[in-house]
């Protein structure tokens, strides 16, 4: 299955009408374009799929926003990262293992490789799942073969 197919069965929920992907990081956020001309942001190690841009113009000034730049390119963590678990493979990224949006750390301990497609679905399942919870709310993982 294509990353796109995939995101529409694992993001869809969230109203995204995917045109194209236009942007990514090592740790598998997605920059996507939908048929409006908004671009959203999907961000597996938080859990979440939400418009960051409406136009491209919007999108042309987040992308001199070194907050927003810091935040996406993560480069001190990725280069930690690297040293530790080595270099990418061909479809892999990097990712918490407990996302951060359920408490899950930023550190060496709690990243491993994974592919981008079972990256794309778990978290979008886990967001589905978690959707409307109130922060402090308490979720307990159960893991199914």
């Amino acid at each position: 299955m294509s990353i796109i197919q995939e995101i529409k069965e694992s993001w869809g929920w969230v109203g995204i009408d995917l045109v194209e992907i236009v942007g990514e990081n090592d740790f598998g956020n997605l920059m996507i374009r939908d048929s409006q001309g908004q671009y959203w942001r999907l961000c597996p190690e938080d859990v979440y799929c939400e418009v960051v841009a409406k136009n491209r113009e919007e999108l042309d000034r987040l992308s001199t926003d070194q907050e927003f730049l810091e935040d996406w390119y993560m480069r001190a963590l990725v280069e930690q990262t690297t040293q530790h678990l080595g270099p990418l493979s061909e479809g892999q990224k990097y990712c918490l293992v407990i996302p951060g949006i359920i408490g899950g750390e930023y550190a060496i301990s709690n990243i491993k490789k994974v592919s981008m497609i079972e990256l794309v679905r778990f978290s979008g399942d886990l967001a589905c799942q978690i959707k409307g919870l109130s922060d402090g709310a308490q979720v307990q993982l159960k893991v199914v073969d």
